[in-house]
Formats: structure tokens, C-alpha cells, sequence
């Protein structure tokens, strides 16, 4: 279980501007990102032999590793199911690395998924269903057929259960597009909210709102892994990657997994959680930052509890308090998140994590010296802490 602990690190990230119109291919976004992430790292693009992305990347590795001028691609792997990728080709790389598979891998995610196509527009089955998409049967005639109607029926659950209230997800929205407001890469920098415009802002489906909705956004980011005995030798701080877990459990579906005996949990968080821990050997009180996916704010919640941040159904407490806003005890999202930076599928959060291991978040809280990142909830999930050498 711990032979992954400590064996590999990241040690350069890169981005694009975020926008609603990038103007360009998301070839040539994967081609910049991928680029600055390498330059950062101080390594040359020639040296990368391993590539690791998301299935629903549009950028195929051989093409992406022909533009950037690569030499000998040994290793090259994509993880399913949309967000729930974000860590997982972070964890792919590292174990690539610690066998022996790749020596420098670069991990990307570039999409134009607001001027090239709406990436949160209702979902329709294909006239040939498959064995995934099959169950989506018993939801789309129901009027189920949007991310934000799948995640909706899981947050009223969690109100009813445990007194959390739309106030409650407002909280969440309001502190993590504070963080964006003093972000000078977020889409929504100087733009913060109050809880009254969160309140205000139009319904998407009940009991979410608008401002509990993530962006969609245009851009890329690319993420250098090597082993942490090179990384020792490079310029800049790396991080280490303490534990890397994936998880999927407990009738697990693509957001819709109705049928478990508690909806207001997230199993598969609950089960990359113990494993982050496990392999780290630490707990929730050896953090000093978290980046927490944030498609959709209600989420958030059930991701404290998982964490051990807070008890079962006591998360809203912990918002209320305001201890994962801007000086509280755990800061969450200090990019802004994908409700205030940008959504680049949480690839944009695994680079804040780097941020703030090397002191360098635009609301760098203090010495961090551990940092959990998860991946998109809902479905089989992935997750890394990344720490200080």
C-alpha cells in the first residue's frame, strides 16, 4: 500500500489564460500548457515519455507529444469518467514513475467547453445505448438529464437529513469566489458575491442556484511528474505525492447512485479518503489547505465529513463558522475553485495544491506543508495529498 508514498513528485505546472472564448484549438491549448508546465520544471520537452489524460480529452496523446517534440513515448494512459479523473492521472503518473515505466510524464486537460461546445448541457443517450449509459433510462424520461438535476436530488436528501439549508451551499459559493476575487488567473477575479446575490441568482433546478453551478470555462492545464529523487535536484520546490487513491463502491452510478442506503454520503470519497490517509500517515489535522471539487456546491459538504473535517451531517456547521473560508482553520479553494478560477475538469486545483506546497497561491494561507486535492464526486472519484520534501 505505501510503496507509491513518496516516490515520485510534481515538479512543474502549467496553464492558459481561463476564458469563454479561447479563440484557438484545444490542441494548441494542451500544446501551451504543456510547454509552460515544462519550462517551469526546467526540463526539456524531448525528455517527457509519458502522457496521461482524461477520456474525455479530445487531444490524442500522439498527436499532443508530436507538437510538443517529444522523442519516445513509453507510457500513455487516460482515466474514465469526466471529474472523477482529476487525480487519477496524477496517481497513473506517479506509478509509472516509481516502477520504472516513464521518467517524466505530463498529465494534461484542455478543453474549449463553453465556445466550442456547452459542456453542461442536458445529456441525451445515444440511439445505441451501451451498458453504461443504460440506466439513464430509468432518469431522462423522468426529467433527470443534466448534471445539476443529478446532483440536486442528492442535496435536498442532505437537507432534509441534517438541516443543511440553500444558505448553507451560498456560504460555500460566496467564500470560494472571495478566494477568485483576489486570484488574478480567475475568471472572476474582482468579482466577488454576497449571499444575497447567491440567494437571488435563478434557479437551475431546486434546490440549486445559479451561483451553485460551476463555470464552463475554455483553457488547459498540464502537470510535470517525475521521481522525487530528480525533483530534489530541480530549481523549484517539488511537491511530493504522499498518497494517490482512487475509489468507486456502494452501487456506485454516474451520479445517480439513488439505490444506496444513504444518498447524502459519498462512499467513493469516503473510501479514497481512507486510503489518502492510510498510505500517508497522517489525518485530517496534519492539513493545512484543501482543494475540494466544486462542480456543484452542495457536494462540498458530504467531502468535509469524508475528510474528517466534520462529523456526519455536521458540515454546515463547520461553513457556518466560516473555518474552509479566507482565515479560517482549513482553507478551501484558494484558487477560487471551478465556481470561481475556471472548470478545467479539477486539473486547475491540482495545480493550486502545487501552489501552495511552494508558497506561491495568490491566497497563500501560511506554510503548507500538506495539501489534499480531490477529484469530481458522484462518481468513482480519485484523490492525492501532496506534501513538502
Amino acid at each position: 500500500m505505501n510503496s507509491l508514498s513518496n516516490q515520485a513528485a510534481i515538479v512543474g505546472i502549467g496553464a492558459t489564460e481561463f476564458s469563454k472564448n479561447s479563440g484557438r484549438s484545444e490542441m494548441r491549448l494542451a500544446v501551451e500548457a504543456s510547454l509552460t508546465a515544462l519550462k517551469d520544471a526546467g526540463i526539456a520537452p524531448e525528455e517527457v515519455d509519458g502522457l496521461c489524460t482524461f477520456t474525455m480529452d479530445n487531444n490524442p496523446e500522439i498527436e499532443l507529444f508530436r507538437n510538443l517534440g517529444g522523442k519516445s513515448l513509453r507510457f500513455f494512459s487516460r482515466i474514465h469518467y469526466g471529474g472523477g479523473a482529476a487525480c487519477a492521472p496524477i496517481m497513473q503518473a506517479a506509478m509509472a514513475v516509481a516502477t520504472g515505466a516513464a521518467e517524466v510524464v505530463v498529465c494534461y486537460r484542455a478543453m474549449n467547453e463553453r465556445s466550442q461546445y456547452r459542456f453542461g448541457a442536458g445529456f441525451t443517450p445515444d440511439a445505441m445505448p451501451t451498458a453504461e449509459i443504460a440506466h439513464y433510462g430509468y432518469y431522462v424520461p423522468a426529467g433527470l438529464m443534466s448534471p445539476a438535476s443529478w446532483i440536486a436530488m442528492s442535496a435536498r436528501r442532505y437537507m432534509h437529513d441534517h438541516g443543511a439549508t440553500s444558505e448553507d451551499f451560498g456560504r460555500i459559493a460566496v467564500g470560494f469566489r472571495d478566494f477568485a476575487a483576489t486570484n488574478p488567473k480567475a475568471w472572476f477575479y474582482q468579482q466577488p458575491i454576497t449571499l444575497e446575490q447567491h440567494q437571488q441568482s435563478r434557479f437551475i433546478v431546486e434546490p440549486l442556484h445559479l451561483l451553485d453551478c460551476c463555470q464552463e470555462s475554455d483553457g488547459a492545464v498540464a502537470i510535470v511528474v517525475t521521481s522525487a529523487k530528480r525533483a530534489a535536484k530541480l530549481a523549484k520546490p517539488p511537491a511530493i505525492i504522499r498518497a494517490a487513491a482512487q475509489g468507486a463502491c456502494d452501487d456506485q452510478q454516474m451520479m445517480t447512485s439513488y439505490y444506496r442506503r444513504d444518498i447524502t454520503r459519498l462512499s467513493e470519497m469516503d473510501l479514497v479518503a481512507a486510503q489518502l490517509y492510510a498510505m500517508a500517515d497522517i489525518s485530517a489535522n496534519d492539513l493545512q489547505a484543501a482543494i475540494l471539487y466544486d462542480h456543484f456546491s452542495p457536494f462540498v459538504l458530504p467531502q468535509i465529513e469524508a475528510f474528517g473535517f466534520a462529523k456526519p451531517g455536521q458540515a454546515k456547521d463547520v461553513v457556518r463558522e466560516g473555518q474552509i473560508a479566507r482565515g479560517g482553520r482549513l482553507p478551501v479553494n484558494t484558487n477560487g475553485g471551478q465556481l470561481g478560477e475556471a472548470y478545467i475538469h479539477g486539473m486547475n486545483g491540482v495545480a493550486e495544491g502545487v501552489r501552495l506546497i511552494r508558497g506561491e497561491s495568490a491566497n497563500q494561507p501560511g506554510t503548507c506543508t500538506n495539501v489534499l486535492v480531490t477529484a469530481g464526486t458522484g462518481v468513482p472519484t480519485s484523490g492525492i495529498i501532496l506534501s513538502a520534501a
